[in-house]
């Protein structure tokens, strides 16, 4: 999923982290561990809208990006 997307938004509590995949490329590792919940699948809510990826909830990211 993450290769169909040029910018991921992941929400970890209060805390909303930004990944520009057209800047630079992080590793696999370093991705799953910011996609992926504590029991090993995809953390939800996860959201696609255009070429942008929302993982977790943030009010905040979500008025963002889908205004």
């Amino acid at each position: 999923m993450a290769r169909d997307v040029d910018q991921i938004y992941v929400a970890r509590g209060k805390k909303v982290i930004q990944v520009d995949l057209k800047a630079s490329r992080p590793g696999r590792a370093e991705l799953l561990a910011l996609l992926l919940g504590p029991t090993g699948g995809l953390r939800a809510p996860t959201l696609r809208v255009g070429r942008t990826l929302l993982v977790g909830f943030s009010e905040e990211a979500y008025a963002k990006i889908l205004r």
